[in-house]
């Protein structure tokens, strides 16, 4: 029975569905050790400039359409990946380097709905340096003390490949030039400095004097952790990865915008961002933990119209900030219809005027809802130059770069090797809920050894041919007969203990 689970897996993503001709044996693990993997090349400045000639050609690369480096895909994998009729599965090869704490990944491209698939991943070892120490002198960089964080990261694009990708090669650069501040602090055990000296007075000095002291008017000095300083340092990184894709939109093509699911593990805790709809769940000895939550039109009404109400300027006239249970009709002024406005999360009634009669800044519901009949996520990166159909209002104002981190301590946990985190691009989740991919996560690792170092792979393609489907007459379809996601998927499962997981 668990050879039978193993062998379907692999022949359905080796075939993209069709029945095998030769199953390949799941019972074979890689006999080789993968060698640490490599660590980055050396950082760029955020707000650096590139040279005229190396200007070119990373215009080029970032403008060309590519899959994450860690497939390895020669240009017939490239091609066989960038099919839409066939859909095949898509996995870093078992021979050569595996991905951190044997990460598994799959993905898959979408139904039609795209030329490209939009999606791209991202998985490092980043090693930072410290800029200087706390007292103001510059570290001594051959000592080679600093901090190295494990990083991974979903990017979700739309209207264009261009932003998705730009923010796979860049984003975990901003995050270790944030951090740099940061090395020394996180290392030691007491709390962070209120603030230290730019320039000091004298090298290996301290002088009091530069602190910040607290005003009279205030009770007590806040507490600020070090984890406050980690999720700090990231939001900071996404918002100057958003201010990047604005000032190089024009030279380096970088179209569209994405959102961005992303997890740094450093010093015992998992940082886990999310900025769109992507999600990310711990699926832990059975029970389910979420670990992000979706940013939509519904979720964020509110923030929304807040926005609309403080600054009716973005809205041009056009639009209404109120929220309406359906488009009202000019026949309907003077009646009294349901309404809510940014302070309410129930509703209540209002008489119909003319200003009514807009288009509300918030419509439809579910997958439909829309940010000015638009966009249908609220945060991510990019999507500097999206403007409403037919009319010159940007929209990017209400579209905040910000993700939301959340922390997860591996230290207050004794973790099994089937316990893991899962992350997923919408593709996943539109057809597949979370009780759905727990099963799914016990099923198949219950077919592999513990010491299976491919059996996080062996997952994270079972998750992605379950909410792909199969061919059929009328379309994608799934094991009940619906329909299957039709659009791109990507997945890692990231093992929180077990042998292996921490190579």
């Amino acid at each position: 029975m668990l050879n039978r689970v193993r062998s379907a897996v692999a022949h359905l993503v080796s075939s993209g569905g069709a029945p095998p001709t030769r199953p390949k044996s799941p019972d074979l693990p890689n006999s080789t050790s993968a060698p640490p993997f490599a660590a980055l090349e050396a950082p760029r400045s955020p707000s650096a400039k590139l040279g005229s000639g190396a200007s070119a050609r990373a215009a080029e690369a970032r403008a060309s359409f590519s899959r994450p480096t860690f497939l390895q895909l020669s240009p017939r994998g490239l091609r066989r990946a960038d099919d839409h009729a066939g859909r095949a599965v898509q996995s870093p090869p078992d021979t050569g380097r595996r991905l951190p704490w044997s990460t598994g990944y799959a993905e898959v491209i979408n139904a039609g709905k795209s030329r490209h698939n939009e999606d791209q991943a991202c998985c490092e070892v980043v090693y930072v340096e410290g800029r200087r120490s706390v007292t103001g002198v510059p570290r001594d960089l051959s000592q080679g003390q600093g901090l190295r964080f494990y990083y991974w990261g979903l990017f979700d694009g739309h209207a264009g490949g261009g932003a998705a990708e730009m923010a796979s090669r860049l984003l975990h650069r901003h995050i270790r030039e944030q951090l740099k501040d940061l090395v020394e602090i996180l290392q030691d055990p007491s709390p962070p400095p209120l603030c230290f000296p730019s320039t000091p007075n004298t090298p290996g000095s301290f002088d009091p004097s530069h602190l910040v002291a607290p005003q009279s008017c205030w009770p007590s000095q806040k507490e600020v952790t070090h984890e406050s300083l980690v999720v700090g340092a990231i939001e900071n990184a996404f918002q100057l990865m958003d201010e990047q894709m604005a000032q190089e939109r024009r030279g380096h093509q970088v179209e569209g915008g994405c959102c961005a699911l992303v997890v740094v593990y450093l010093l015992g805790k998992m940082y886990v961002a999310n900025a769109g709809d992507s999600r990310a769940i711990i699926v832990r000895n059975g029970e389910i933990i979420p670990m992000s939550r979706e940013f939509t039109p519904e979720t964020e009404r509110q923030r929304l119209q807040l926005l609309g109400f403080l600054k009716p300027e973005l809205l041009g006239g056009e639009f209404t900030h109120l929220e309406f249970p359906r488009r009202v009709q000019p026949k309907e002024l003077g009646q009294r219809m349901l309404y809510r406005d940014q302070n309410m999360t129930g509703w209540a009634y209002k008489k119909i005027e003319l200003e009514d009669l807009r288009c509300p800044l918030v419509c439809g519901e579910g997958k439909k809802a829309r940010v000015m009949a638009t966009i249908g996520v609220t945060r991510g990166l990019g999507d500097h130059n999206l403007k409403v159909c037919s009319s010159n209002l940007h929209i990017k104002p209400f579209l905040s770069c910000f993700p939301e981190v959340r922390i997860y301590d591996l230290t207050q946990y004794e973790h099994c090797p089937d316990d893991v985190l899962v992350l997923g691009t919408d593709g996943l989740w539109d057809v597949t809920s979370d009780g759905e991919v727990a099963a799914t996560v016990d099923r198949v690792l219950s077919a592999y050894e513990p010491n299976d170092p491919g059996r996080y792979t062996a997952l994270a393609q079972a998750l992605v041919l379950g909410a792909r489907g199969t061919p059929q007459e009328r379309g994608w379809r799934l094991s009940n007969n619906k329909l299957g996601s039709g659009d791109d998927i990507s997945v890692f499962i990231i093992p929180l203990g077990g042998p292996g997981s921490y190579s």
